[in-house]
């Protein structure tokens, strides 16, 4: 019967610890039940729906700026006004000068011809009172230039 005595002992002492074990565990998992994180979507869905409306928000804005710019870019010009405004008035003086020189050339040719005219007349004078006093002199001057210049 010892023998039966200490198996009983050894038994009792492995309940003893397989009880421990059990209260451990039993322990354990509620631990584990508290910290568990619920599986829900719910959080995730709030997020993505934030950052959805702020993605709406930049693309209005983005559209915005975009509208603006092609609403620039259809009353651009390639020439900017200033360097229109430059060129007409550039035309202008050219143009200006050009009818001026024109005027002042004419005027000069006039000039010109009438102190030519009044040398010439001048000439003219001296050759007449020249022939005048001498006629023979008049009179082969007058051969020569109807010969055609054969004399030189």
């Amino acid at each position: 019967m010892k023998k039966l005595d200490e198996i009983m002992e050894l038994m009792t002492d492995e309940m003893k610890d397989f009880k421990t074990a059990v209260l451990e565990l039993q322990k354990l998992s509620g631990q584990l039940v508290k910290m568990s994180i619920p599986i829900s979507t719910e959080a995730l869905e709030k997020n993505l729906n934030t950052f959805l409306q702020k993605q709406e928000l930049e693309k209005q804005k983005t559209d915005e700026i975009l509208k603006e710019i092609d609403r620039k870019l259809k009353h651009a010009r390639v020439i900017p006004n200033y360097l229109l405004i430059l060129f007409g008035i550039s035309g202008i003086i050219a143009l200006g000068s050009v009818g001026y020189f024109g005027y002042s050339s004419k005027e000069k040719v006039e000039d010109n011809f009438e102190v030519y005219r009044t040398i010439m007349e001048s000439q003219n004078k001296h050759y007449e009172d020249y022939f005048a006093a001498y006629p023979e002199i008049q009179e082969a001057y007058c051969e020569w230039i109807q010969g055609g210049y054969q004399g030189l």
